[in-house]
């Protein structure tokens, strides 16, 4: 079950407890799920009670527990706990494939609206260089909901911003008719003194990835390769999975989403006496099976993703984007050191289902670095 899915199914559980008669609330057009936070449990939670408290006329408690008795009857749902005020956590059956396959079959589009919503959005930026690059990946991040986005500027763009750094712009100058435009994307400016010197991935990076009301730091420590520089991180983690991909088709296996963790007897001794090899005992000794890190936190933000890209459409703000990958690429990393067999391991079940993970994170990055404008190596 995907979390547009879950999504479904909570509103689904409303409406079945407004039908009961047991809830007297309008069922509300959507609602987010999302990883779990501090006390939670499971794979997702959901604070639809907390929201639905108020006009129930009941405690968060009572609605949580009303809802959660009629989610843990669902199709997919293993089991709904209540913590907090109210939060509902909701542990699938079988989520973490569904979650793999779903990611592997859209790509890079993860994420994104499935249709237009026929929401109409107008970005008008000053003409600075700053604003004009947040206004283009706000574009982006915007059709990828479905939106259709005009952007202006103030005054034509500079040949560098356009040549160097890509933005592109609709349309420039000041609209007198109908009516002047209003600007509506300002982030705290930046001098344009050595941005170019960046190049284009190094230069956008740096005036996304901080906040709007930050000050963008443009040096050249967003071009070193070291674990101190997020962008280095995020195109590394991804050009990482796009390794292991063609190292597994060289030991010709591909991906397969399933268990991560290897299945079988590890334990089995082997008695070796007069009648025995030595040889023959040491080929029928098991592999030492690889320790795979816990892929919780890898799983529940990559199932963020979508959440993510509209709380960044939202809100006008890449910055969100930026920094979820740069939490996707520190949870898979350390995950990437176990897909392929090692020794004298064969690939297996779990092997094909580590490299689909990987896969799924390298689909998710290379998603978020093209929202931004920036490119997804495939080597680095």
């Amino acid at each position: 079950m995907t979390p547009v899915e879950l999504s479904r199914t909570v509103l689904r559980a409303v409406r079945r407890a407004v039908d009961d008669g047991v809830l007297d609330v309008v069922v509300p057009g959507r609602t987010d799920v999302m990883p779990p936070g501090p006390g939670g449990c499971g794979d997702y939670a959901t604070n639809v009670a907390l929201q639905l408290a108020r006009p129930a006329g009941q405690p968060p408690l009572r609605v949580a527990e009303i809802l959660r008795q009629r989610l843990a009857q669902s199709d997919g749902i293993g089991d709904v706990v209540v913590t907090g005020p109210g939060f509902l956590n909701i542990s699938l059956r079988g989520s973490g494939d569904d979650l793999v396959r779903e990611i592997l079959r859209l790509g890079r589009r993860y994420g994104h609206a499935d249709r237009p919503t026929g929401q109409l959005v107008q970005l008008h930026a000053p003409h600075e260089v700053r604003a004009v690059v947040v206004m283009d990946a706000v574009a982006r991040i915007l059709r990828s909901q479905g939106a259709l986005v005009r952007t202006s500027c103030v005054a034509r763009p500079e040949p560098a911003w356009t040549d160097v750094l890509g933005v592109e712009v609709d349309a420039y100058g000041t609209s007198e008719a109908p009516a002047p435009l209003d600007v509506n994307v300002r982030p705290v400016p930046v001098g344009p003194a050595g941005l170019t010197r960046l190049g284009r991935d190094a230069a956008r990076w740096a005036l996304l990835h901080p906040a709007p009301h930050d000050r963008p730091r443009i040096s050249d420590d967003h071009l070193v390769q070291r674990e101190s520089n997020p962008l280095f991180r995020v195109r590394y983690a991804h050009a990482r999975t796009r390794a292991l991909t063609r190292n597994a088709a060289d030991l010709g296996f591909h991906a397969e989403p399933g268990d991560v963790h290897p299945r079988g007897d590890t334990d089995t001794d082997i008695d070796i006496g007069s009648d025995t090899d030595i040889e023959t005992a040491a080929r029928e000794t098991p592999v030492p099976e690889t320790v795979v890190p816990d892929v919780t936190l890898l799983r529940n933000v990559l199932a963020d993703h979508p959440r993510v890209l509209r709380a960044a459409a939202a809100h006008h703000a890449p910055d969100r984007l930026a920094r979820h990958l740069v939490i996707v690429a520190d949870a898979v990393l350390p995950f990437l050191a176990v897909v392929l067999p090692r020794g004298a391991e064969k690939p297996s079940a779990a092997h094909r289902a580590r490299l689909a993970l990987a896969e799924a994170a390298g689909a998710v990055l290379a998603g978020g670095l093209s929202l931004l404008g920036i490119d997804a190596p495939e080597h680095l």
